[in-house]
């Protein structure tokens, strides 16, 4: 199969995904509310591509990652893996879908059990889905740490005696130690030096090219996202306002919350770091407890004739760039 028909086809599909978390009060638990983490996305990804997902701290980045795994269920809302719906699923046939879809989390100290070796952190996942056996699953151990850039005599050492870099490479081998299709990277750097950055972001590159994975990198370093990703997609408030191949949204972005996001990426050029115009966003971003009508944007954008009432539509304005329909928002 070429690469042009593999990036034609899509792995996932994502369609009206709504996650809400209720609110109760008192001492009988009554309902008063709902957080409204995600609220309406809808957005696809192909085979072998690398879709990034930014925004600011709180959007609901990571809640979109946890939805589409089924770690955490959502409310409404459809996602498709390769045609198969996953939110009707439950027990033995979620589990078998698990195996082709894996998530390298933020914090990867976090999700490891500090009494488990390297090597029995790596191979649980073989395990669980019954992958290899005995001196088999030994040596896929040793290949997957070696793909990842750690020497396999570490395999007997404990999460505690590694650096922050080298516990995320262990959290990448650990994902790909169940051969999955799909791997959700949940700001798989931000906790790292720049440098060690770097090293990561080649490393899952190179990797995608030899395992062929498909990639979604949440993060919300647009410098970051912009040298990984294919497309990308922006979210704010639960929502998705914007989505374009990587190239047409750093160099042509339409909505004012992406202009706003793009015009704070540093550049390594003093003079022209000192003659661009910085876009300050005044305001603070609305409660998702009770998220405005219409333009979820019109409070920090309040020069703009925004729309007041009813659900925004995610419009195509021309191939593969999409953008959140108020007119307020868009130039």
């Amino acid at each position: 199969m070429s690469e042009a028909t593999i990036k034609d086809e899509k792995i996932l599909e994502v369609e009206e995904l709504r996650t809400y978390f209720p609110v109760k009060k008192g001492i009988f638990s009554k309902h008063i509310g709902d957080i409204k983490a995600v609220d309406g996305l809808n957005f696809f990804v192909r085979k072998g591509e690398t879709l990034g997902l930014v925004g600011e701290s709180g959007c609901g980045k990571s809640t979109t990652g946890r939805s589409i795994l089924q770690l955490i269920r959502p409310t409404s809302g459809s996602v498709k893996l390769e045609g198969t719906e996953l939110t009707t699923l439950d027990g033995e046939e979620l589990r078998s879908f698990r195996r082709r879809m894996q998530m390298v989390f933020q914090d990867p100290y976090s999700s490891f059990n500090p009494r488990m070796s390297v090597a029995d952190i790596v191979s649980e996942p073989m395990m669980i889905h019954g992958l290899y056996k005995g001196a088999e699953r030994d040596e896929r151990v040793t290949y997957l740490l070696e793909s990842v850039g750690l020497n396999p005599f570490y395999a007997k050492r404990f999460p505690h005696e590694f650096s922050g870099g080298q516990r995320q490479r262990i959290g990448i081998a650990r994902a790909l130690a169940s051969e999955p299709d799909l791997i959700i990277c949940d700001e798989p750097v931000a906790a790292l030096d720049v440098s060690i950055q770097a090293q990561v972001i080649n490393l899952l590159e190179d990797l995608q090219l030899e395992f062929g994975l498909t990639l979604i990198f949440i993060a919300h370093d647009l410098a970051v996202v912009r040298h990984i990703s294919d497309r990308v997609a922006v979210m704010y408030l639960g929502h998705m306002v914007e989505l374009a191949t990587s190239e047409e949204l750093y160099k042509n972005p339409k909505h004012a919350y992406t202009k706003a996001l793009l015009s704070a990426i540093p550049i390594p050029d003093p003079v022209i770091e000192k003659t661009r115009t910085r876009i300050v966003l005044e305001g603070d971003v609305p409660s998702p407890f009770n998220p405005p009508e219409g333009c979820i944007f019109a409070s920090r954008n309040p020069s703009k004739q925004h729309a007041t009432t009813g659900k925004l539509d995610f419009i195509e304005i021309s191939k593969d760039h999409w953008v959140s329909n108020c007119p307020g928002c868009i130039e």
